[in-house]
């Protein structure tokens, strides 16, 4: 039995998991509404208090869809309560980033600046900086993988190099730095 799979997914008051003919899975929550399409094969009971996933066979697929299935589940539960969040921080001199109008505006070392439109669900802010030191963007949204994929396509834009450490990381990331080259003799 798939170790994660079996483990029943706890909800509170404040969330209502229903079940669909079609297999698809609604969440509500305080913080909004996810959907997942189930694979048919699985069962999703919800029962008193708690969500439970279970399988046919013992098929090596079977077992796999088990256990994806309930922590795609789980997050699910945990983006309308608590919600996801990611921060990025800008490293660079002369970098910038900046809200405006709902776009994010920044500065890379490009001879352009770059604006990054977040999708529908996802909500993203600049944290108040003192002069000196680094930006810190922060992704929010109640949809794990959705804020994932926005923090690593605004990392993207500029990855950190090894050499002087700049550009955009995630917080508490951690670049291996190389030595530059030496001066020949």
């Amino acid at each position: 039995m798939s170790r994660i799979g079996k483990l029943p997914i706890a909800t509170n008051d404040k969330v209502t998991v229903t079940v669909a003919p079609d297999n698809t899975v609604t969440v509500k929550g305080p913080k909004g509404e996810l959907r997942l399409q189930v694979d048919p094969d699985i069962t999703v009971r919800v029962g008193d208090g708690e969500v439970l996933v279970e399988r046919p066979t013992d098929q090596k697929r079977h077992r796999a869809m088990h256990g994806l299935y309930r922590s795609l589940l789980q997050n699910m539960v945990t983006g309308v309560t608590e919600g996801y969040r990611k921060e990025l921080e800008v490293i660079g001199v002369g970098y910038r980033a900046a809200m405006s109008n709902g776009v994010l505006e920044l500065a890379l070392g490009y001879s352009h600046p770059i604006y990054f439109l977040p999708p529908e669900g996802i909500t993203i802010s600049v944290a108040e900086v003192k002069r000196g030191q680094n930006p810190i963007i922060v992704v929010e949204g109640i949809d794990k993988q959705m804020v994932g994929q926005v923090a690593a396509k605004i990392r993207a834009l500029r990855p950190p190099e090894p050499y002087k450490g700049k550009g955009v990381r995630y917080v508490g990331e951690y670049v291996r730095r190389k030595a530059g080259k030496t001066a020949a003799r």
